[in-house]
């Protein structure tokens, strides 16, 4: 037979019964205190548990001063359950600099203040007045009337309960699909005892002395404790991804500025700050704006930013150093794919424009007095070579004939290299015909040579056709002036060298085989660690020629052994 007390005193036995669950929940909690955010969420379960066991003990307390001293500890716990879980919130989605900033500081004040005033009520009511018992379903139940003070304290913590929530399933949502039941879980806890104690402050009901909220904390706990438990919240740690986020543009060692859909700054990174902001222009005027947040973009850098297109790079002068800065700009989205401004990214390129100006000046003199001065020393060799007797004198003019033939073709190499460098686009080509061209010229260029030419000589593709020549003569080229005498494939061991053209799984592949004497380890190991060094280096610039064509095209060259002697280059370049 069930005890008539026990049911009548259900609405103690359901307060406690959030005690119980509150308290178990804590001790899961407890094990991750040294993670963003548990701490708070401990302070959480310790204000929720007071709240709770004040209620349900004070439930069973007649004594008007015992069961006023209960009804204020409820009242510390609605004021301390608010704040330590908008705390937690902003801790656990990795906003704890927020919670350690003054205003956060001035709110925990406030609530210290409003607890002294929940405690000395009884002497000016400030909080309430009338307090007396009211009985109902044979518990303490009371009756008393609020004041606005105490209206605004409800208030206050239910929006930070509130704020809280949105943040917390803000960042669940971030974890996208897995945890959308956690989410729902997370959102829906909160209502049941909030709901409950506006509905008790509001005195609606056909009970409005009775608190259901304390109550209402079991299925909140229940929610909690499955959301928490299952996602692994305090495994999966959110601060990561947003101290990420800070990391990427805090940390970025080029200046970043963000702009609205206006072009005023909104960020910007530490290192645009340096950069730009108190920015002394080239012609050593300053900007005198201190802070560059919500000026136009194209005021702190200088220069119009074209957000639709390309911004030329410009000039400042930064610590006293003249410096050169490349301008990208991309659109900025929010999640639901509205445009919402731009990033603009202005990378430091000081050391690639001297490094260009340099390369440009270099090759100027390297191709046209090299050339130049090559050209008079080789017309005056073979003038040697025609009138000379001396048979040691005809050897030495000679090697100086040659000699200077080498240094004009690196001449024409070098303004090769500047092409490349400085890019073409793709264009509808007919490969076959372009090789038929290259080999042509090898053929003119060494009339002794024995070069032949298979495969698909009808092959069209989208490519680059300067890159794509370039490769391919300095293959071929490669393959017959370092030929030895000492082939197979001729009687008398001269020259010999064989191009192949095909066109296979959406890539062009061009092969050079020769039965030359192969190319030296020491060329191919200084082009694959990509620099020349005292110890390792070639012989010209063919192969790197070749190399920076092939990356150019974004293609891949290989050399390859050639049995029983010579080499095999096999160029495999995608095309469209």
């Amino acid at each position: 037979m069930v005890d008539a007390a026990t049911v009548s005193g259900w609405p103690a036995v359901g307060s406690l019964a959030a005690v119980v669950g509150t308290l178990a929940l804590a001790r899961y909690v407890v094990r991750y205190r040294d993670r963003p955010g548990a701490t708070w969420f401990l302070g959480v379960l310790a204000a929720q548990a007071l709240w709770c066991f004040a209620y349900g003990a004070g439930l069973l307390v007649f004594d008007p001063a015992v069961r006023l001293a209960f009804e204020a500890a409820v009242w510390i716990g609605i004021v301390w359950t608010g704040l330590t879980f908008l705390a937690f919130a902003l801790s656990y989605t990795g906003r704890s600099d927020v919670v350690a900033g003054p205003a956060f500081r001035a709110a925990l004040g406030v609530g210290v203040a409003v607890s002294i005033l929940v405690v000395t009520n009884p002497f000016h009511g400030a909080l309430w007045t009338g307090f007396r018992i009211d009985p109902v379903f044979g518990v303490a139940t009371v009756t008393y009337r609020l004041q606005p003070l105490a209206y605004l304290t409800i208030g206050v913590a239910t929006l930070a309960v509130v704020a809280g929530v949105v943040l917390l399933v803000d960042t669940f949502l971030n974890y996208g699909p897995l945890y959308r039941r956690e989410t729902a879980a997370v959102a829906v806890s909160a209502l049941p005892p909030g709901l409950a104690l506006l509905v008790w402050a509001g005195g609606v009901g056909p009970v409005p002395q009775l608190n259901l909220a304390p109550i209402m904390f079991v299925p909140h706990v229940a929610l909690d404790a499955y959301a928490f438990g299952r996602a692994e919240l305090f495994e999966r740690n959110p601060t990561t991804v947003r101290a990420a986020e800070r990391t990427a543009i805090d940390d970025l060692a080029d200046p970043l500025v963000i702009v609205d859909r206006e072009g005023r700054v909104v960020r910007l990174n530490d290192a645009a700050r340096a950069a730009f902001a108190g920015r002394t222009a080239p012609d050593g005027s300053r900007n005198a704006a201190a802070d560059p947040l919500d000026r136009p973009v194209s005021a702190i850098l200088g220069v119009d930013v074209d957000f639709d297109g390309d911004t030329d790079p410009f000039e400042s002068r930064v610590d006293g150093e003249r410096r050169t800065y490349a301008v990208s700009v991309s659109p900025l989205r929010d999640p639901s794919g509205a445009h919402v401004g731009w990033t603009v990214v202005c990378p430091d390129i000081t050391a690639r424009e001297r490094r260009r100006q340099q390369l440009e000046v270099l090759n100027r003199v390297l191709r046209h007095n090299l050339r130049n001065d090559a050209g008079v020393v080789h017309g005056y060799a073979d003038f040697l070579v025609d009138r000379l007797e001396d048979a040691e004198l005809v050897r030495m003019a000679d090697a100086i004939e040659r000699r200077s033939a080498a240094l004009e073709s690196l001449g024409q190499k070098a303004r090769t290299v500047e092409t490349l460098l400085d890019g073409e686009p793709r264009t509808d080509l007919a490969v076959g015909s372009l090789v038929e061209r290259v080999v042509a010229d090898a053929r003119e260029a060494f009339p002794d040579a024995n070069l032949r030419l298979d495969g698909r000589t009808d092959a069209t593709a989208s490519v680059a056709e300067r890159s794509l020549e370039a490769a391919v003569e300095n293959l071929v080229e490669n393959a017959l002036r370092h030929h030895d005498g000492e082939g197979i494939e001729r009687a008398d061991g001269g020259a010999w060298a064989a191009v192949t053209v095909d066109l296979a799984d959406d890539a062009l592949v061009v092969r050079v085989a020769d039965d030359g004497p192969g190319i030296p380890d020491a060329e191919l190991d200084a082009i694959a660690a990509g620099e020349e060094t005292d110890l390792q280096h070639g012989s010209g610039l063919g192969l790197w020629v070749v190399h920076w064509a092939v990356t150019t095209l974004g293609g891949e060259v290989t050399y390859a052994d050639r049995e029983p002697r010579g080499t095999v280059a096999t160029l495999r370049l995608p095309v469209r």
